[in-house]
């Protein structure tokens, strides 16, 4: 990271594999990265653990909020419900209700503090699950609220939303994060993964992750129970 930048971008980082990269790409662009994690009850917890084992190694600030989504819950993440095993249509019960736009808004609360112009997000609009919350006209959207609803949009220090991987195939994605130097063995993806980050290669997650690393032609260090 160039610390001596004094450009300031917020980063969320839950631990996946998506932010691990969204985050070597700020630092390489030059941000001073100082990255968010949220603690909304999630059923895998140890991405967690894992977010700030990446935020070290990137040497990027760290900062964990804790906002318990379970109070609503109404997802597989969040609630009793079984995390599925096979593919299905439609929008999945694994869809947490409204989870990147409460996330965007603590990253929008937090850049505004320390007089960041830019967040950086992960979704990716290829290679998902199918969130309405990653898709472009998404983020599009919200980037026009927040310079609406913020003091700083108001006077003219307009945020940028920066979605890197947005594009993106997984293959791609991983390939990009490769170069940059992520080490991918740290990073958690699954759903339902145990306290030691181990993933059941079964849920959406993991298979899109096996696929997307099979197709970038890289080995893939995922730990599976």
């Amino acid at each position: 990271m160039n610390q001596s930048s004094d450009k300031n971008a917020v980063v969320l980082l839950s631990g996946g594999l998506d932010s691990a990269t969204v985050l070597a790409i700020a630092n390489d662009r030059g941000y001073r990265c100082h990255a968010l994690s949220v603690d909304y009850g999630q059923r895998h917890r140890s991405e967690l653990l894992a977010a700030q084992n990446i935020a070290d190694t990137m040497s990027a600030v760290l900062k964990t909020v804790n906002l318990d989504l379970r109070t609503f819950g109404g997802s597989a993440l969040t609630d009793d419900i079984d995390v599925p095993t096979e593919e299905s249509t439609g929008i999945p019960v694994t869809y947490v209700p409204a989870r990147n736009t409460i996330m965007l808004s603590l990253a929008l609360a937090w850049a505004e503090v320390l007089g960041a112009d830019a967040i950086f997000i992960g979704v990716n609009a290829v290679d998902y699950s199918g969130y309405p919350d990653c898709r472009p006209e998404f983020i599009n959207a919200y980037e026009e609220m927040a310079n609406l609803a913020t003091k700083a949009g108001v006077i003219g220090n307009r945020l940028t939303i920066h979605t890197p991987l947005i594009d993106l195939s997984k293959a791609d994605i991983i390939r990009e994060g490769t170069k940059l130097g992520v080490d991918y063995s740290m990073t958690v993806s699954c759903y339902q993964a145990d306290e030691q980050g181990r993933a059941c290669g079964a849920c959406d997650s993991c298979r899109i992750r096996a696929a997307g690393f099979d197709a970038a032609g890289v080995s893939d260090p995922t730990r599976y129970k």
